[in-house]
């Protein structure tokens, strides 16, 4: 089995900070983000909802897709977010 690698977009309750991420293990790393397990900018902003992901086949491509969001603007980010979960409801339960 081939492993998967994910990029995360997450907020706060209040939908006003949103964190770009990279994992290996989506539900692991989002439990993290929840639970303030890392130090750091999720825990001190309270970042705590998953609004959107993708999966990739490998790091490689999982990173450079993290990079090219990262550099985009706030609203291309919210673009996305909205393309796919207009809500903004919490993801992890259907992981």
């Amino acid at each position: 089995m081939s492993e998967q690698y994910y990029l995360y977009i997450m907020t706060n309750k209040y939908n006003t900070v949103l964190y770009t991420g990279v994992t290996n293990d989506l539900q692991r790393r989002v439990y993290e983000h929840k639970e303030k397990i890392i130090e750091g900018f999720t825990k001190k902003y309270n970042i705590t909802k998953l609004i959107y992901y993708e999966v990739f086949e490998d790091a490689y491509t999982a990173i450079s897709r993290e990079k090219q969001i990262k550099a985009g603007s706030r609203q291309k980010k919210i673009d996305l977010v909205n393309s796919i979960n207009q809500e903004w409801k919490d993801l992890y339960d259907g992981l």
